[in-house]
């Protein structure tokens, strides 16, 4: 509903009209845009503070991955040198994108399970009933969960570090471009025989030795927002709390494991040609290669393009569904209605 206004006749008879939404947004200006960004990143942080086991959570899964299970398949998967390595690298480098990935995953995850939360006790309908449009609503819901992963990220590569896993001295970011088409393009878009790297600026000197950590954190962001776009579309589809579990199961694990987050896709092509090509489709593939380039100081230029776009659809349908008057949302009876 538009906020009210009142004003007074000649006579001192108040007559209270209805303030439209576009004039309430030029009311607000950007000092409202941005008091209510902050309110909702802001909301985001504090819920994930005063929450410390889903800080440890967020910390039990990957870890017991770089710990336990890169220990044991050490000595049975061995790596080659595969761009962005240029040296043998050990198993638990190697995956350790993948994990930093997975973080993402399930943060993501769980700010699509305090979405349908809060639809359920009708916290929602107080956020969407705002003159603030729902794709900025949505998009700042989005960007909190993104802030409250990037600090699971880099808690989860501190702990590394000291594991002795940690990306090597950056000294220049490079542009790295190769694309393998698919068997059933049926050479219609024409291979790739060498990767192409194009250099693109130098690293400055005192930030060379972390420069990883630096260099990956717009990967982070295009990954966290890939997969949190993702969940909100998934929010708008869950219909209860309960069933949350059930899909969580049914698109986590599969968007995991069917990826090169454990295993180069090229065993993966060696073992199964259809699962390689399940791979290849699997957007999260191309989150976490985004990362593993982005810990070398190189932009893999297909990731990147497969990763926005993905964004792109993801968000837009959210935005749909989220639409009280279109979406999905409507068909239940409004944001706080019954599911």
């Amino acid at each position: 509903m538009a906020p009210q206004a009142a004003t007074t006749t000649p006579d001192n008879v108040p007559v209270v009209y209805h303030e439209s939404d576009a004039d309430a947004r030029r009311r607000l200006g950007a000092a409202g845009y941005f008091a209510c960004f902050k309110g909702i990143v802001w909301r985001e942080i504090l819920r994930y503070l005063h929450q410390r086991e889903r800080f440890l959570s967020a910390l039990v899964r990957p870890l017991i991955w770089l710990f336990i299970f890169a220990a044991g398949f050490r000595q049975t998967l061995g790596v080659s040198i595969i761009p962005p390595y240029e040296t043998y690298v050990l198993y638990e480098e190697f995956i350790a994108p993948g994990l930093i990935a997975m973080i993402l995953l399930f943060n993501a995850m769980q700010s699509s399970l305090s979405m349908v939360y809060d639809r359920e006790t009708g916290t929602m309908r107080t956020l969407l009933v705002s003159p603030f449009p729902r794709s900025f609503l949505l998009l700042s819901k989005l960007l909190g969960g993104v802030s409250v992963a990037l600090l699971q990220a880099y808690a989860f590569m501190l702990v590394a570090w000291f594991w002795g896993i940690q990306p090597p001295p950056i000294t220049e970011v490079k542009l790295f471009t190769f694309y393998d088409p698919p068997n059933w393009a049926g050479g219609a878009i024409p291979a790739m025989t060498d990767p192409i790297i194009t250099p693109l600026f130098a690293v400055p000197g005192f930030l060379q030795t972390f420069g990883g950590y630096v260099t990956v954190i717009p990967a982070i962001i295009l990954a966290g927002l890939m997969l949190g776009s993702l969940a909100l579309l998934m929010s708008s589809v869950i219909k209860q709390l309960e069933n949350f579990a059930g899909v969580m199961n049914f698109v986590i694990f599969p968007m995991f494991f069917a990826s090169s987050a454990l295993y180069p896709l090229w065993r993966i092509r060696e073992a199964s040609p259809l699962l390689f090509e399940i791979c290849r489709l699997n957007p999260f593939t191309y989150a976490v290669e985004l990362i593993r380039f982005g810990l070398y100081g190189q932009v893999d230029t297909v990731s990147l393009g497969i990763v926005v776009g993905c964004t792109v659809a993801f968000l837009a349908g959210a935005v749909y569904a989220y639409n009280p008057s279109k979406g999905l949302i409507a068909r239940r009876g409004g944001p706080g209605g019954s599911a």
